[in-house]
């Protein structure tokens, strides 16, 4: 059907209102009776109840007529258009139905695509995406609205804020900044969560809830604007302030970061893909995760943080484990460990008797070894005897060799050989070894003199060092320059409180001297 021709028909949407229903027919009808009557006519009888009393003409409508008739007049005037737009809001009811908005520059025209549909559509709308749909208008008398149900969809190109979107993706991408490697784990249990969000919201009160239910733990809220022109540098400074930071100090620094929004439409999630947020995710220390939208939005931080969440809720149960599941799991495990040790101890108990059972009684192990014995003790004196026996025809064989003249030459030769050994044993050699080792010991002594004095030297020097540095880190070099200290007997007073309270007992070293104060009271005695 040509626009053309359909924008021409808009005008005459009130005349066909006028004169397409039923009951504009009894109104033509009840016109004519009334002409009739003004020309001097009696009127005619009727004995309809729902007849018009005469000077009202004018027809009574309900407005579920009034709905039927725009829906019908909706439907047969356009019937089936093409329209070109970027798709904005998109929501898909539990139902299976879709429901989202094409728009350009000065108005949104409501979409429809039941759930019949959706499995023949080409494309899928998603938000910020220029399509081009095909469809029927018509109208929700329920509500006064009226929207077009689509049921094809054809890409024309996407919307300037999707490309430029895909653009900045595409740079950090090739940076390096969405690899998996450069992400860093985040810790089990952390002690102190960074929240950066917007502090009158819903999201934090969500993620205080959720963190309370799980496991509480201490959290540092950094109020920034979550859309609009400021909500860019200020969750970027958030970020970087989180980072800098000094762990243990006053305001301590958290182990980890949550970037948290609740869902809107793209232009209300934009803050979070200007390049300055993703760089500063990037670049921090700590880890990070990203919960900007529902489960279905998806910004820039999403892909250089160490962890994506889909909603703040989900960023919470991501960030600490459940207490209780992890006391009932340290429960399990020592009851799995009482079950095992229980266990091991009852099967080494059972294999022990089972080879207790396999070995023989004590009397059957010592019955053959006393056999043995009473063997051995029947058989030892005769063998002791003809031992001795053997012995003595040994003996009697050797003392047949053993003549005195062999005797005699044996000695002989032990005699010349001790001799021998006598003359090369001369005092002169003994002489020179031992004046060489007295002059050894003397060229030792003169080295251990000389180390001694050498280690005494140095040691005296380190000794003066040390002293030297003594003196430079003594409070006695700082009261050279001009500064003294305040005492209380042997403690030392640092504040202002304590000097009141020993007033009377206080005492001021300088560097030439101490200087004791009396009591007021005790210095106005002594001047009377």
């Amino acid at each position: 059907m040509n626009p053309k021709a359909n924008r021409r028909g808009l005008p005459c949407l009130r005349r066909v209102l006028c004169c397409a229903s039923p009951q504009n027919k009894n109104l033509q009808h009840m016109q004519a009776q009334n002409a009739n009557f003004a020309a001097g006519a009696m009127p005619p009888v009727s004995d309809l109840f729902d007849d018009p009393t005469p000077g009202q003409n004018t027809p009574e409508f309900s407005v579920s007529e009034i709905s039927g008739e725009v829906k019908r007049t909706l439907e047969g005037t356009f019937g089936r258009i093409r329209v070109r737009g970027e798709v904005g809001r998109v929501f898909k009811a539990r139902s299976g139905h879709l429901y989202y908005d094409i728009k350009d520059d000065r108005s949104v025209l409501a979409c429809t695509t039941w759930k019949g549909q959706i499995s023949s559509l080409s494309v899928v709308p998603e938000e910020g995406l220029e399509v081009i749909v095909t469809g029927r208008l018509t109208a929700f008398g329920a509500q006064s609205k009226y929207n077009m149900n689509v049921d094809e969809v054809a890409v024309a190109g996407q919307g300037a804020l999707m490309a430029l979107l895909e653009k900045r993706k595409k740079q950090l991408e090739s940076e390096g900044l969405f690899a998996p490697e450069r992400k860093k784990a985040l810790p089990y249990l952390p002690q102190i969560i960074g929240v950066v969000t917007s502090p009158s919201g819903a999201v934090i009160r969500d993620i205080l809830h959720r963190l309370r239910e799980r496991f509480p733990r201490k959290v540092l809220v950094w109020p920034v604007a979550v859309q609009g022109p400021n909500c860019a540098p200020e969750v970027a400074r958030a970020i970087e302030g989180f980072n800098r930071m000094t762990p243990g100090g006053a305001l301590p620094r958290p182990d980890l970061i949550i970037v948290a929004r609740g869902g809107g439409a793209i232009e209300d999630l934009w803050g979070f893909n200007e390049e300055i947020v993703a760089r500063a995710a990037a670049a921090s220390d700590i880890p990070l995760i990203s919960a900007v939208g529902h489960e279905t939005d998806t910004t820039l931080i999403d892909f250089v943080s160490d962890r994506r969440a889909p909603t703040p809720t989900a960023a919470a149960e991501l960030a600490v484990p459940v207490r209780l599941e992890l006391m009932a799991w340290v429960e399990d495990q020592g009851a799995r460990l009482i079950r095992g040790t229980g266990q091991a101890v009852q099967q080494r108990r059972q294999r022990l008797n089972d080879l207790s059972r396999a070995l023989p009684r004590p009397d059957s192990l010592l019955e053959t070894p006393r056999q043995r014995l009473d063997q051995a003790s029947y058989n030892l004196p005769r063998a002791l005897m003809a031992s001795v026996q053997q012995r003595q025809v040994s003996l009697s064989k050797a003392s047949a060799g053993l003549r005195p003249a062999t005797l005699r030459s044996l000695v002989q030769r032990r005699r010349g050989q001790f001799e021998t050994a006598t003359a090369r044993l001369s005092p002169y050699p003994i002489g020179r070894e031992i004046t060489r080792q007295k002059a050894d010991l003397a060229k030792l002594n003169a080295r251990l003199v000389a180390a001694q004095a050498l280690c005494i030297t140095r040691q005296s020097q380190q000794l003066a060092a040390t002293g030297r540095q003594l003196d430079i880190l003594s409070y006695k070099a700082t009261l050279s320059r001009g500064y003294a200290v305040v005492r209380s007997g042997a403690e030392v007073i640092t504040t202002q409180a304590q000097a009141a309270a020993a007033a009377a007992s206080l005492s001021i070293e300088f560097a030439d001297g101490t200087l004791d104060l009396a009591s007021p009271a005790a210095g106005d005695k002594d001047r009377v």
